[in-house]
């Protein structure tokens, strides 16, 4: 008896679970590669998170859809604004990005460029710093960091590359 009872909550168990599988179709997923160079171009590791955020709504942005496209037009500039920062794009009659003029504040700065600093300015405290980008799809990116120092009653104002070098 015991067995029978053992046997019946096994194949009751199996029969359960079968139920809660359901077949679902899911919505179609359309992937737009249009701007993927931009992002493997101003794409790093240690980006920060507003930054890199704002580089994907850039790269996925669809003119497209927007309320500025005209047919006959060329070109089209966009401007992507956070409180940290600011983008503007400009973006060809298809919807692929041409170049970009990038400018953000208070970011976290990459490590190289901390050692840098930290090296050549012992004893000096980063009090501000704006990191500007300049994309064209025809280019190398070019990236800087402009930074405050203080230290004690002193200022001064550095620019490095994203590799800590001064500029």
């Amino acid at each position: 008896m015991r067995n029978i009872i053992l046997v019946g909550l096994f194949v009751f168990g199996l029969t359960v679970q079968s139920f809660g599988q359901k077949e679902e179709k899911l919505p179609e997923v359309v992937i737009m590669d249009t701007n993927y160079k931009y992002l493997n171009e101003v794409g790093s590791e240690e980006a920060a998170v507003p930054v890199e955020l704002l580089h994907k709504k850039v790269a996925s942005y669809n003119v497209k859809n927007s309320d500025v496209y005209k047919e006959g037009n060329n070109s089209y500039e966009v401007s992507f604004r956070i409180p940290d920062g600011k983008i503007l794009a400009a973006y060809d009659k298809d919807g692929k990005l041409l170049r970009t003029i990038e400018r953000f504040k208070g970011v976290r700065l990459p490590v190289a460029v901390m050692k840098s600093i930290y090296g050549r300015f012992p004893g000096w405290k980063i009090s501000d710093d704006v990191y500007l980008v300049s994309y064209h799809k025809d280019n190398k990116v070019t990236e800087k960091y402009k930074i405050k120092l203080e230290n004690g009653d002193k200022l001064i104002k550095v620019k490095t590359d994203s590799d800590g070098n001064f500029l």
